[in-house]
């Protein structure tokens, strides 16, 4: 226990004394020293130690109370022996301090004991007088150690102690005037008291969060009690203290107090810290700025916890509480508020969390989140790194930032000592524009600082909210006014940074930062605000059901169409087998509904034609495989050509055919045939019958046909997108399966696409630069990654489908029709009976004879007799015989049954029976010979089978039938006969090499592919990379935020469509082009073997001889004919020129009625009412105007009356407003400026000539048309300065008399009434229109809003030289702003169409002049479609001129609302395009009549114009020159006098008046009756009598000339057609023999 006084006294006896406890770890002896002194300053001293411990007592509680009570009243009663009292009390705390030490103290007290002991004697001394520093300082000690237990307080004992300390410390403050001073007592004493102040705060601050029900108003006063003791102390310890001697401090463990006296020139900068750092710490500005001046004090008092005590809950103030104030010598404070520099002050914090810190790694995705809850927070990030390194924060607002997507920036330097504002970015609430929100922060080396790779470096960031607040005592509350937070915040301490002086705190707290898949729920909770991704993936999820319902119906159609088909046109005794495979293209219409047949032409003869078809499905679609089982009765052997055709039936004849490919499917060899071309009448090589050779290695790896393959195939099946449309149908890979694939792939590049968007590049990376295109390996690799990622699973489940093998049929497993097995028809058998009765001896024979021409066919050489034997004979032994005959004649010649040519090529010699191998061949090529062999084989085997036939036929007929039996037997006989021969020779060969004659399909070699059951691990693989790739797409696109998810998805569609229609078809044609061009390998997948379940029999007999024979003679077995084929041309062409018709008329139709709507949108009806209105409104005495006084009184009476109206700044009634103001124009000629007659000079002095552009009056007067130019510059002076035509912004004016310029001398009439009657006084006054005058214009434009309508108004008063006045009105209604009501957009949709349609006519008059070169222009037509063209494009160009100039002429008012504003371009820009609408209308309906030429009236009418043209041009000459000649005569003749004729033009236009009836004889007679009589009368008998009806019968002549000699065109009977194919369609019929016989007729 430090020194404690328990006794000072002037008496010389002690009373008893209450010793405190003695110390524990001494065995509680205390040590007690004796000082006496007398009054000279003698001292003696002596050392006693006593023994003070804990008593025995039973009942301590009770016991303690009660003593404690009871000997505090004896003490007080006894008289105010304070002394006593404060030993007791010294005792018993001591007590107290010490039992809360030991928690196992054998007596331990109470909680509650231990509080009313406390507030007891604290309520005790609160009775006591301080009289002297000797009685403060002791009960200051004793305060301290009842305090000394913060949370023994209760709320009474607070309240007592506070105002207990308020008291002694203000008795502090008088007793040192009274006393002497005793420096070192009144410090003991105010630091034992600050102790007390600190204790009480505690447990204030301790109450206040843990009881909420003690009243605010006893918080209140005891916070503001504690802050008065503080003040009364800083003034008791300032008494006497000497400027700038040590500053005083007192420190505790939750308060520190700093005191110092200093003259104003130290105040400079002054830094206010203590070494103990968890005290708060001020740097003041300069003194200057503080405006003190003299000697201060400063007092600094730092509270650990807050002392002031708020209702407002809303600032959570943490950490340390700290006040300045500077007082003057008075004692008073110094004032200081709303400073230039701001005082910087640091508020430390004890518990700096660590906890909290986010590590990142640099180089790696280094982004972390901030979530600001509140605005008017700053937020603060703090870093922490390993070494020192440079560094850039990118701040996103709801998105990651990178280097180039970002809102704010910032530069640090992270040093590793900890501390320091290079580590700190401070971000106030200005600078968090959002509010609140999430902000996330990416963190980069900054490179451009410090290049060297810190890749593993690991950087911890502390993120927390800060707020620098001050107490305002008016308000009693905090407030953040004048404070910022600075940048040398850290999470141990804030710095504040502020304006004025009082106590600051801070508020603080750690942001945490979070993404975690376990927050899930929460993530999902934020799908009303973002619910971009979500919805996106759960669409996709949609879409693929819908797109699976739709793949697996499209999968069973495709089974359907997976088969072969066996003709049924197939001879029933044919049982040699071809397999063909029709390829139709996938150019547009390439299927067809025709009728095809085939013929195969082999060395060994050729088949019949076969016609392809199946009755089950339509065959032939487009980009289809059709395969077809066709049978000869022998081999045809190595196939040379085939022969298409088809009879160009049905509604779409036209068929493309690709390729065929033929298989052998007893020797398994293919052929194949490139055909590539069109069987139509109307496109290609126009033909319907066509042959095509067999394809050579060659053709086959030629590079078009190698490209063409590959691509097809690469779209069909290789491009996985595009494979769901385009699949083959036998390819096992399902659309199902294909579309399963896709939303697989798509979810899993969607979720490597997110996670990898936003990551951070590394600055450090270095970049490639590809010309314009830069790019780092770090974005190389987070490609190749994701790649990676997700390529091989997509791979593998791609694989998988594409590989599995079909699952083989169980027995209790009913086996669906294969891919492979399909064979169709698939009749029912028919009943054998009914056949058999049908079958004849004729019928029997007729197979026969079919046997022996064949036969003959395949000898090559028959003989002739043998041939005619074979037509006559009836006899059906004598035809046996026959073949007998041929059968025994090979086998004994040995004659082979091969091409002579192939005898030529190969040196084999094969004989029937005995195998004669010449040696040299054996050892050459002993395949081939044994191939021949065993191809003779197949012929022999052929054969026996059609005996065979024949004899079952004959069994089936039995000798009833036959006229003779005997017939009957010798026939079987002679059968048996003829198969023993061919048996024999069968047997003879090689049978070991012969292939199975049943042809029945070769065992497939041993299965490749998956087993069946791996088709469930990809299924799996599916669900699970679809169902985790979704799921983690919307978290991340929940994290993101709603902002960046929609920039993330529409770069995800972006790069999605890219690759689907650019990336994808360019890699699949590259791919082609390499195959092509370089491998050159001919892959033959796509037509697949199929192998072939069961007999391939002829529909469905069970006795293929019983089957119905075809009709040899049908059409469809013969081509179509030449002259058929040339009529089907001429037909279709007709139908094609009838279809192009009506598209042509309806194309014109279209576009007229858009030009129309075009030209009707940019006129409006009420423009001619407003000009109509305005011109009433200002002509009123205008056209009485003949003098310049007559001017004035106009302009002073109709002019302002109307121009200024009873509204302000709108003209007449008050509908339209006046743009800007009017003005008034003059132009001048000058003096002098026309030759006097020398004669006449002493007569007249000058003359003034008419106005020309040289006679132009341009120089500057002053005013009343003075020489000399006044200096005085006022407001009117302008009207006698000439302003030219730019200055004006003006244009040229085409007057009656004259054009002139648009420059002149003007005076602007303004917006106010009385100015512009006063401007026109003084005008008047000045004489500023004179004789020299040639115009005056009055110009002003208005703005009816009602209708949308600008009218520019130009009033034109001229004169001649003579005197005499002309006035004219000149006004131009123009909207400016034309789409303003909903209509216009129709009218803005036709502008488009319209030249949408010019560029198509463009389109197809360039490929017209391409084809005519010259010749082109010899058409009026087609100059007329050119002329529509030109015009339609200059009426573009002005209109954008026009809006162009409105702009600018608007813009201009907006600026210069006060001036006169001249829209006279805009309005001639205006007019220009009206007048170009007009004569596009004017054009494109003249044109109609040429589209309507069809019509027979029409095109008698204009081929009647043609004939007479040479005619009517020789007419039209004379007549012209008729005209002209009594023109110039009227006009030299009556011009002078008559209005009719003042000018020639007049005269012109009189003249055709006089042709029409329409003309005034009496002004002439009246004139000159004799010569006006006889011009008259004779320009009617020549003009009107002669000329004109000369000129009516000519085009009559040529009118009937044309009816004898008319021809119909042929478009005229494309008419006809186009009328019939609409009856038809509408279902009308119509007769169409009559109309051809009238034409041969007329023909």
């Amino acid at each position: 226990m430090s020194d404690s006084l328990l006794h000072c006294g002037p008496d010389p006896e002690l009373f008893p004394v209450y010793l405190p406890l003695g110390e524990e770890e001494n065995n509680f002896i205390l040590h007690v020293t004796i000082t006496i002194s007398n009054n000279f300053g003698d001292t003696v001293q002596t050392n006693a130690s006593v023994k003070v411990g804990h008593t025995d007592m039973i009942d301590g509680n009770l016991t303690l109370q009660a003593i404690v009570s009871e000997k505090a009243n004896s003490i007080l009663k006894d008289g105010n022996n304070s002394m006593s009292l404060f030993q007791l009390f010294k005792s018993v705390t001591s007590v107290l301090n010490h039992e809360t030490q030991e928690e196992n103290f054998n007596i331990s007290l109470q909680t509650d004991t231990r509080k009313e002991l406390r507030g007891l004697m604290l309520t005790t001394l609160s009775a006591v007088n301080v009289t002297s520093v000797q009685t403060a300082l002791q009960m200051s000690e004793v305060l301290k150690e009842i305090t000394h237990r913060s949370e023994e307080l209760s709320a009474s004992a607070q309240v007592e102690a506070s105002n207990t300390l308020k008291d002694v410390s203000a008795s502090l403050l008088t007793v040192n005037t009274e006393d002497s001073r005793d420096d070192q007592k009144l410090k003991d004493a105010a630091t034992y008291l600050f102790n007390a102040v600190s204790n009480v705060l505690q447990a204030s601050v301790h109450t206040r969060a843990v009881n909420t029900s003690v009243p605010e108003a006893e918080q209140s006063s005891v916070s503001h009690q504690l802050l008065n003791t503080v003040e009364n102390l800083q003034s008791a310890l300032l008494f006497g203290k000497e400027p700038d001697d040590e500053p005083m401090v007192l420190t505790t463990h939750s308060a520190t107090m700093y005191i110092n006296r200093l003259q104003t020139e130290s105040l400079d900068g002054t830094a206010i810290n203590i070494s103990n750092s968890s005290s708060a710490s001020f740097v003041l500005p300069t003194a200057s700025s503080l405006s003190v001046s003299g000697i201060d004090d400063e007092t600094m008092v730092s509270f650990a916890v807050n002392p002031f005590f708020s209702s407002d809950s809303s600032f959570d103030i943490s950490g340390t509480v700290g006040g300045l104030s500077l007082t003057g010598l008075d004692g008073l404070i110094i004032p200081v508020s709303n400073l230039k520099e701001n005082i910087e002050i640091m508020l430390p914090r004890h518990s700096a969390s660590q906890e909290d810190r986010i590590l990142l790694n640099l180089g790696n995705f280094s982004t972390f989140q901030v979530n600001v809850t509140s605005e008017n927070t700053s937020v603060v990030i703090y870093l922490e790194c390993e070494e020192d390194v440079p560094l850039i924060l990118y701040s996103g607002y709801g998105y990651r930032p990178n280097e180039t997507n970002y809102d704010l920036k910032n530069h640090l330097f992270c040093k590793k000592t900890a501390g320091g504002e290079t580590n700190t970015w401070v971000l106030s609430p200005a600078e968090l524009i959002f509010g609140e929100g999430t902000y996330y922060f990416t963190v980069l080396q900054d490179m451009g600082v410090d290049s060297a790779a810190h890749d593993k470096l690991t950087i911890a960031v502390t993120c927390f909210a800060s707020r620098c607040v001050f107490w305002d005592e008016h308000q009693g509350n905090w407030n953040s006014y004048g404070c910022q937070v600075g940048p040398k915040t850290s999470p141990r301490s804030t710095q504040c940074l502020c304006n004025h002086l009082t106590f600051f705190g801070s508020s603080f707290f750690v942001i945490p930062n979070a993404i975690d898949v376990s927050k899930t729920a929460q993530l999902f909770g934020t799908f009303v605000d973002n619910p971009v991704v979500v919805t996106t993936v759960g669409c996709i999820f949609l879409i693929y059901v819908l797109v699976v319902v739709w793949a697996r119906r499209k999968d069973i159609q495709d089974d359907a169409k997976v088969k072969i088909t066996v003709l049924e046109d197939n001879d029933p005794f044919a049982q040699y087998r071809y397999l063909v495979t029709v390829f139709t293209g996938h150019r547009r219409g390439a299927a067809t509904t025709s009728k095809v047949t085939l013929t195969l032409y082999g060395l060994e003869g050729e088949s019949e034609p076969h016609h392809l078809t199946d009755p089950d499905t339509p065959v032939f679609e487009r980009g289809g495989v059709d395969v077809f089982l066709l049978c000869t009765l022998f081999p045809l052997g190595e196939l040379q050509s085939i022969r298409l055709w088809h009879d160009n039936s049905g509604d779409n004849p036209s068929w493309y055919v690709n390729r065929v490919v033929v298989q052998d499917l007893a020797w398994d060899q293919k052929w194949y045939f490139l055909c590539n071309s069109w069987l139509a009448i109307d496109i290609g090589d126009c033909v319907l019958d066509k042959v095509f050779p067999v394809a050579t290695e060659q053709d086959m790896k030629q590079f078009s046909n190698l490209f063409f393959m590959k691509t097809s195939k690469g779209f069909q099946d290789g491009h996985i997108w595009y494979s769901v449309f385009s699949r083959s149908p036998r390819s096992s890979f399902t659309r199902a399966q294909r579309v399963s694939c896709c939303f697989s792939l798509l979810l899993c590049t969607m979720l490597t696409s997110i996670m990898f968007w936003g990551v951070p590049k590394d600055p450090a990376e270095q970049k490639m630069d590809l010309g314009k295109i830069e790019f780092t390996w770090q974005e190389v690799m987070i490609g190749f990654e994701s790649s990676l990622l997700m390529f091989p699973i997509n791979l593998l489940i791609v694989q998988i489908f594409r590989n599995v093998r079909s699952r083989p049929a169980t027995p209790g497993r009913e086996k669906k029709p294969g891919k492979n097995g399909r064979v169709s028809p698939s009749l029912p058998p028919t009943p054998q009976l009914t056949q058999a009765a049908s079958l004849t001896p004729e019928a029997v024979m007729k197979d026969i004879r079919r046997i022996a021409n064949s036969l003959f066919k395949a000898l090559k050489a028959p003989s002739l007799t043998s041939v005619s034997d074979l037509g006559k004979s009836t006899n059906i032994n004598t035809l046996l015989a026959l073949v007998e005959d041929i059968i025994c004649h090979q086998n004994r010649a040995g004659q082979e049954f091969y091409d002579e040519s192939k005898k030529k090529d190969d040196p084999i010699i094969v004989t029937l029976g005995a195998m004669d191998i010449p040696e040299k061949a054996r050892s050459l090529t002993p395949e081939k010979g044994t191939c021949e062999r065993l191809k003779h084989n197949d012929y022999n085997r052929c054969l026996y089978m059609q005996l065979q036939h024949v004899e079952m036929e004959l069994e089936l007929l039995g000798p009833h039938k036959f006229q003779m039996p005997q017939s009957y037997t010798q026939a079987v006989r002679q059968v048996q006969h003829m198969k023993n021969l061919l048996e024999n020779q069968i047997c003879a060969s090689v049978w070991s090499l012969t292939p199975s004659s049943s042809g029945d399909g070769k065992k497939s070699s041993s299965s490749k592919g998956l087993p069946w059951w791996f088709v469930f691990i990809a299924w799996f693989l599916v669900a699970a990379t679809s169902g985790v790739s979704g799921f983690f797409t919307m978290l991340y696109g929940l994290h993101y935020g709603k902002e960046n998810s929609i920039k993330w998805l529409i770069s995800m569609a972006i790069s999605f469509f890219e690759s689907l229609f650019i990336t994808q078809p360019l890699k699949v044609l590259g791919f082609a082009a390499f195959f092509a061009l370089v491998l050159k390998k001919v892959e033959h997948e796509d037509e697949e073997n199929m192998a072939i379940d069961r007999p391939l029999s002829a529909p469905g007999d069970s006795n293929p001889l019983l089957g119905a024979r075809r009709d040899s003679r049908s059409n469809i077995y013969r081509p179509p004919p030449a002259a058929d084929v040339e009529k089907m041309k001429i037909s279709c062409m007709k139908e094609q020129k009838a279809f192009s018709l009506i598209r042509e008329i309806l194309a014109y139709v279209g576009f007229l009625w858009m030009l129309l709507l075009v030209a009707y949108g940019q006129r409006d009806p009420n423009s001619y009412y407003l000009n109509k209105h305005i011109e009433s409104s200002f002509t009123d005495g205008f056209h009485d105007v003949y003098s310049y006084q007559d001017f004035f009184t106009w302009a002073k009476t109709t002019l302002l009356k109307n121009l200024y109206g009873s509204y302000t700044g709108f003209i007449t009634d008050g509908n339209s407003k006046l743009v800007g103001s009017a003005r008034i124009r003059q132009v001048r000629v000058k003096g002098d400026t026309c030759p006097l007659s020398p004669k006449l000079q002493s007569v007249i002095q000058e003359c003034h000539a008419p106005y020309s552009l040289q006679t132009e009056d341009t120089s500057d007067y002053g005013e009343h048309w003075n020489t000399s130019v006044s200096a005085n510059s006022s407001d009117l002076s302008s009207a006698w300065q000439y302003q030219s035509q730019s200055e004006l912004r003006g244009q040229p004016v085409w007057g009656k008399l004259a054009v002139y310029r648009g420059g002149g001398y003007v005076i602007h009439l303004g917006t106010d009434p009385n100015n512009a009657s006063r401007i026109l006084q003084y005008l008047f006054n000045n004489v500023w229109l004179d004789t020299f005058t040639r115009a005056v214009f009055v110009e002003f434009t208005v703005y009816n809003a009602n209708v949308n309508l600008f009218c520019i108004i130009s009033l034109m008063f001229e004169t001649n030289a003579l005197g005499a006045f002309f006035t004219s009105a000149e006004l131009q209604s123009v909207r400016l702003y034309p789409y303003t009501n909903s209509l216009h957009i129709f009218v803005v949709a036709a502008e488009v169409i319209y030249f949408l349609f010019i560029v198509y006519y463009m389109i197809v008059q360039g490929k017209l002049m391409k084809t005519l070169k010259w010749r082109y222009f010899h058409s009026k037509w087609n100059l007329l479609e050119m002329a529509i063209i030109l015009i339609s494009w200059s009426a573009l160009s002005v209109f954008v001129k026009r809006t162009i100039l409105g702009t600018r002429d608007i813009s201009y008012y907006q600026e210069h609302k006060e001036d006169c504003v001249s829209f006279n371009e805009t309005a001639r820009a205006d007019a220009v395009l009206g007048y170009l609408i007009a004569f596009l209308v004017l054009l494109s309906t003249v044109k109609l009549w040429h589209l309507l030429r069809l019509n027979p009236k029409l095109n008698m009418i204009t081929s009647t114009l043609r004939r007479a043209w040479g005619d009517i041009s020789g007419f039209i000459t004379v007549i012209a020159i008729m005209f002209l000649a009594y023109s110039i005569a009227t006009n030299l003749i009556f011009g002078w006098k008559l209005y009719s004729y003042k000018t020639i033009f007049d005269s012109a236009e009189t003249m055709v008046s006089l042709q029409l009836g329409i003309f005034n004889y009496e002004e002439i007679l009246d004139y000159n009756p004799i010569l006006g009589s006889f011009l008259i009368g004779s320009c009617i008998i020549f003009m009107t009598f002669v000329v004109l009806n000369l000129f009516i019968s000519v085009i009559l002549v040529a009118f009937s000339e044309e009816q004898k000699h008319y021809q119909a065109s042929e478009e005229e009977e494309i008419v006809d057609l186009m009328v019939m194919k609409l009856f038809s369609f509408f279902g009308i019929k119509c007769k169409k023999e009559e109309k051809p016989a009238s034409n041969d007729q007329l023909k």
